[in-house]
């Protein structure tokens, strides 16, 4: 079965080609969670997705003239941001054709396109040499990943050793309670998600497939406020949702973003790892 046949990766495609772009056009370009410093930070969407992307770029701590790996590239905005901030040449990967295009328009307008490539790839089989890429990333991606693992062992295998990973991933905070569970089944069943991940699932992960110098940090209290938000963007444009997917659905989205948002299963990881 080739990537374009995987259900999978169907799944993947319909949510961000779908209601996706529905959602982008309200959000902004940065397509994944903000960063706020406390309850007390008043920082708007723009500047908290944009901190976010930055909380990244350190992670990953790439140099000048490095080739870095984008697991899950979206439209690109990230990876523009960390070519500025970092002077490094960026290879983007993801399921969405869509994506790929716009990707690779905005970073020609933006001048960054010999900077810049994106391409259709699966990032458990990735079509890269070993020991292609100084560092690599996965910014809200391994959550639709059908097996991180297997997602870790090509990040492996594609990084040189000592090559820097980073990644910010949606996880499932533990006890599970019924109500959470609810939303929980929601949100894999609606979003492509295969599975939510734990902090424990992924130390052991990480060290089976080779990566050392392992830290994890739980910012869930940081970036949760994004889930309210994104539930208050998508009503704003909840007539365009409704055309897309009829009225129940649009309705039954934005309820439950909204729950994922209060729910104390509802985490959020930042990691970062190096590979041997």
């Amino acid at each position: 079965m080739t990537v374009e046949q995987s259900p999978a990766h169907n799944d993947v495609r319909n949510v961000y080609d779908g209601f996706g772009r529905i959602y982008g056009s309200v959000w902004g370009p940065n397509i994944h969670y903000g960063y706020w410093e406390d309850d007390a930070d008043d920082s708007s969407v723009e500047v908290a997705t944009d901190r976010l992307t930055d909380l990244m770029i350190s992670g990953l701590d790439a140099k000048a003239g490095q080739r870095v790996l984008d697991i899950g590239c979206g439209i690109g905005n990230p990876a523009q941001r960390l070519i500025r901030t970092s002077d490094v040449n960026v290879v983007g990967i993801t399921v969405s054709h869509i994506q790929v295009a716009d990707a690779t328009a905005l970073a020609a307008e933006a001048g960054l396109a010999d900077r810049a490539t994106f391409q259709f790839a699966d990032a458990m089989d990735m079509p890269f040499p070993d020991g292609s890429f100084d560092a690599a990333w996965a910014f809200e991606s391994m959550w639709h990943m059908p097996d991180r693992g297997q997602v870790l062992s090509e990040a492996a295998r594609v990084l040189r050793p000592g090559g820097r990973l980073a990644i910010a991933d949606v996880i499932q905070r533990d006890p599970i309670t019924s109500e959470g569970q609810v939303v929980l089944d929601h949100i894999c069943e609606n979003y492509a998600v295969r599975s939510l991940g734990t902090i424990d699932e992924y130390r052991t992960a990480l060290a089976a497939n080779g990566f050392v110098d392992v830290e994890i940090r739980d910012i869930t209290d940081n970036v949760i406020r994004t889930l309210g938000l994104m539930a208050d963007a998508f009503e704003t444009v909840s007539d365009k949702l409704v055309d897309l997917v009829g009225a129940e659905q649009a309705a039954s989205l934005i309820h439950f973003v909204r729950r994922f948002g209060a729910i104390p299963e509802s985490g959020y990881v930042f990691l970062t790892a190096v590979r041997a």
